[in-house]
């Protein structure tokens, strides 16, 4: 399992808007976050905003196809978007502008939303989360800048390494996991609407053209080879402050030791 942590692609401007989609959702989340063990409260407010396919449907809520995007299905869900988000979105905000951005954010949001209907048009499981409109974010990136670095915390077992990747591995390595579990379980089984992120990534990847190309398209690439604009951010390690303690090496005559 890998979880990006932080890219190394600081902005050149204060990313206001990606800051705002950020307090918006916490605000949200925790007006309900005391309620979200109670089935009554939670199901009432969900049926009501989150995005459920057969109502959309019936022809009924199409209004969720945004409202669903601000909504959260528990604390860990939450975070896990907002860290993608601002690992990533700072930078499309600096290249598209404020409030291109935030067009940008909401198109890729109702477009996965869509996509994922289409894949689903008859399911009464409520959707909720921004993930899609983060997973078109994600897609911009890879567009923009395929070999920013991305520090990401690999687990392995119950032990864990931060490492540095280039984002095109870090990305594309992402979006095929969400493209497998996609292919083999429904969002039923597994509780994840894989395709809302699947569409969302595409989409994002494809609304960012116009910026690539107001770049300068290829010369873009040429020009940068794949990197951020702005100097790369480096972080210094901490050294440990836990003593090592020298293996000791034990001379054995058996064989069997």
């Amino acid at each position: 399992m890998m979880l990006p942590i932080r890219d190394h692609n600081p902005s050149g401007r204060v990313p206001y808007i990606t800051y705002s989609i950020i307090f918006v959702n916490c605000v949200i989340f925790f007006t309900y976050w005391g309620s979200i063990n109670d089935p009554t409260i939670i199901n009432d407010l969900f049926t009501s905003w989150a995005l459920t396919p057969s109502r959309l449907t019936q022809g009924y809520d199409s209004f969720t196809l945004l409202s669903s995007i601000f909504l959260h299905g528990g604390i860990l869900h939450l975070a896990g978007n907002m860290l993608f988000l601002h690992i990533f979105g700072d930078n499309l905000e600096d290249q598209m502008g404020h409030f291109g951005f935030l067009v940008f954010y909401i198109f890729c949001g109702i477009g996965a939303n869509i996509i994922y209907y289409f894949t689903t048009p008859m399911s009464s499981i409520p959707l909720v989360g921004a993930s899609g409109a983060i997973a078109g974010v994600m897609g911009g990136y890879l567009l923009l800048y395929p070999r920013a670095r991305v520090d990401i915390i690999l687990f392995i077992l119950v032990f864990f390494k931060i490492i540095s990747l280039r984002a095109w591995i870090v990305l594309s390595a992402w979006f095929l996991i969400q493209l497998a579990n996609g292919t083999i379980l429904t969002s039923g089984e597994s509780g994840v609407a894989y395709w809302a992120h699947i569409g969302g990534f595409a989409i994002g990847s494809i609304l960012c053209i116009p910026t690539f190309i107001k770049l300068g398209s290829f010369n873009f690439w040429r020009n940068s080879s794949g990197y951020p604009p702005n100097p790369k951010a480096d972080y210094e390690t901490v050294k440990s402050a836990i003593p090592k303690v020298k293996k000791r090496i034990i001379k054995n005559k058996s064989p069997w030791i």
